[in-house]
């Protein structure tokens, strides 16, 4: 089967978007079908069409369901979709949203936001992510905590750095973040940081690769992001063993459940620290956060996502 991906990302960015379509048209080329992903739809045929998100792609999907209405059309919804502008614009994310034969979300809370009408198109499809090439190897001088994010407004990405100055002196914690910065603004404040900030190191972007090898070397990851539509950072700590602290938010409830331990409000340095704080002392505390991480993990596969991508195409065609 012919499989168009629409995303508006470009070949070479390391956004969220272009990280999930690159990995689903590996997973649609496994399942035996020919991927093309592009950013720009231009009315070529195809057997079906994945638009990863609904007011970005608005246009691409209006075009594909116009010129070929017998043929499937599903929707990601991006974080951008349930957390913005459904609410912002909803005109033609919503819109986006009637025409598909089925939309893809990325955690469990999504429905709770999608019209009654269309939450039966839904499907959670989990990311998932490689696991590491070894064991972890923790320091026994530092106690590392990692951050995975890019240095945007939305992903509140200096609040660690922020918790990690409130330490008392004889703290072992430091903080290594990677992320882009997306503007010379945001890359100033995080080089303004390191030079205030002993405990804090930012490494900028950095491959997958790279990502995996940090993730290896920490004993803890902090997502401390406003909102979220399912990051996959929290897949690839979870497949890593890494145990997580998260901001209270339902992009992260709609991965790690409602009964994880290890939530803070959104924004709240001083909950923050106190977490950090709890991790770097008590191991009694790191082995329950492991075990309810450990105990998501089959969520997180590249089996089950391969599984439930499957399902879904065979569903649909």
């Amino acid at each position: 089967m012919r499989i168009i991906q629409v995303t508006p990302s470009g070949q070479t960015s390391k956004s969220g978007n272009r990280t999930t379509a690159n990995r689903w048209a590996r997973i649609f080329r496994s399942l035996g079908h020919s991927v093309s992903t592009i950013t720009d739809y231009d009315g070529r045929p195809a057997d079906m069409m994945v638009a990863i998100h609904a007011w970005r792609s608005a246009r691409a999907i209006e075009r594909f369901k116009a010129l070929y209405p017998e043929k499937p059309l599903v929707v990601c919804l991006a974080g951008t979709d349930i957390n913005e502008f459904i609410h912002t614009h909803p005109k033609p994310t919503l819109r986006s949203m009637e025409l598909a034969d089925a939309m893809v979300c990325l955690h469990n809370l999504v429905k709770d936001i999608t019209p009654i009408s269309l939450q039966s198109k839904l499907h959670v499809i989990y990311q998932s992510a490689k696991p590491l090439s070894g064991p972890r190897r923790l320091s026994s001088r530092n106690f590392k905590i990692c951050v995975v994010s890019h240095l945007r407004e939305i992903k509140d990405p200096m609040r660690t750095a922020l918790a990690a100055r409130a330490l008392p002196n004889q703290s072992r914690i430091r903080v290594t973040h990677l992320g882009m910065a997306h503007d010379g603004r945001s890359a100033a404040r995080a080089i303004n940081e390191m030079k205030q900030n002993p405990r804090y190191v930012w490494k900028g972007e950095v491959p997958g690769w790279q990502v995996r090898q940090e993730l290896k070397h920490s004993h803890l990851m902090v997502i401390s992001s406003k909102a979220e539509g399912g990051a996959n950072v929290v897949s690839e700590a979870v497949v890593a063993g890494v145990p997580i602290i998260a901001s209270e938010i339902e992009g992260n409830i709609g991965l790690l459940g409602n009964t994880y331990g290890g939530y803070y409000p959104v924004g709240d340095t001083n909950a923050l620290r106190d977490l950090m704080l709890k991790t770097e002392a008590s191991r009694e505390f790191v082995e329950r956060l492991e075990a309810m991480c450990h105990a998501l993990l089959p969520r997180f596969t590249i089996e089950q996502e391969h599984e439930s991508w499957h399902k879904l195409i065979a569903k649909l065609t």
